[in-house]
C-alpha cells in the first residue's frame, strides 16, 4: 500500500472518531496512532467529559499506546490527526519519539506543525518528526466548521 493510500485510510478512520466527539458535544478531533507492527490506538477529543484540559485527541491516543506497550517511546509510530496538533500535544508527540505525523486541515490560531511554529521539526530538539499536511483537508475542515457553526 502507497504511503498515499494507507495516509487517506487512516486519515478516514480519524475523520470517523472526530463525528464521533462532535456528537457527543467535544470539539471535533479525533487520531489514529499506528504502530510498526500495525497496531492502533484510536482517540477523539474529551476535554468537556473529562474536565481535562489535557484531554486532546492526540494526548490520549499517545498515553494508550505508552500504556499498552510498557513504554513512553513510540519509535516507529505514526500518528494521524484530523487538525494540526497545539503545542501541548506537538510536545508531547516529539517527547514521544513518534516517526510521522500526519494531519488534515491546519489550525492558524493554534497550529503548531506550520501555522504559528513548528515544534515538531524545531531543530534546536533532540527529535524532529517526518510531516504530512492537508491529509484529506477539506472534510476535515468541514467537520469542524459545521460543527461550529451549529453552536453559533
Amino acid at each position: 500500500m502507497s504511503d498515499r493510500v494507507a495516509d487517506e485510510l487512516w486519515m478516514r478512520r480519524a475523520l470517523d472518531l472526530a463525528e464521533e466527539a462532535g456528537r457527543l458535544d467535544e470539539v471535533p478531533v479525533g487520531a489514529v496512532l499506528v504502530s510498526p507492527d500495525g497496531r492502533t490506538f484510536e482517540a477523539h477529543n474529551r476535554t468537556r467529559e473529562l474536565s481535562d484540559p489535557t484531554a486532546h485527541a492526540e494526548m490520549l491516543a499517545l498515553r494508550l499506546a505508552a500504556e499498552e506497550e510498557g513504554d513512553w517511546r513510540l519509535l516507529g509510530h505514526e500518528l494521524y490527526v484530523t487538525l494540526e496538533p497545539c503545542a501541548m500535544c506537538a510536545g508531547a508527540i516529539v517527547l514521544a519519539r513518534l516517526d510521522r505525523l500526519v494531519f488534515g486541515a491546519p489550525d492558524p490560531k493554534a497550529g503548531m506543525c506550520g501555522s504559528l511554529g513548528n515544534i515538531v521539526q524545531d531543530s534546536r530538539l533532540n527529535h524532529r518528526v517526518e510531516l504530512t499536511a492537508g491529509v484529506l483537508e477539506e472534510e476535515a475542515g468541514e467537520i469542524l466548521r459545521r460543527f461550529f457553526r451549529e453552536r453559533r
